[in-house]
């Protein structure tokens, strides 16, 4: 039973990811990768790329690779580190910051009745649960 919650559960999440990087390329024209920077970025402007790449749970040339995407879209910007000239950090551009509150919009909004074909009990269970297992996988 519990191998088949684990895969069930991977097999949600993966597609969620597929599902949900559809609709971002077919709306905004960005991919779930980005989305996932600019949203990090969002909550934590002019960060170096590898604590974007450790938080995301994602190797730096992944992360280099969607930064550029992202600087060639203008919704963020690279500057060296005044500190260390080794260091990147990334910025939010207003249209990157803009396009983040977009893009969380149209996944709540696109996702919206998956969750309302659940009760508002059973909704605030599973939330509760999987704070929970996350908690536990931090722990």
């Amino acid at each position: 039973m519990q191998s088949d919650i684990g895969s069930l559960l991977h097999k949600v999440s993966k597609d969620l990811d597929k599902i949900s990087d559809q609709v971002l390329l077919e709306r905004l024209g960005i991919g779930l990768s980005q989305f996932r920077v600019l949203l990090y970025l969002l909550n934590s402007d002019g960060v170096r790329q590898k604590l974007i790449a450790e938080n995301l749970a994602q190797t730096e040339p992944s992360v280099s690779r969607q930064v550029k995407v992202l600087q060639q879209k203008g919704l963020a910007i690279v500057r060296r580190s005044v500190s260390s000239r080794r260091d990147r950090l990334i910025f939010l551009t207003q249209k990157g910051a803009k396009t983040a509150e977009k893009a969380v919009n149209i996944l709540n909004e696109y996702h919206a009745p998956m969750f309302a074909s659940l009760s508002p009990k059973e909704q605030q269970q599973l939330i509760k649960t999987l704070q929970a297992m996350r908690e536990f996988i931090r722990d």
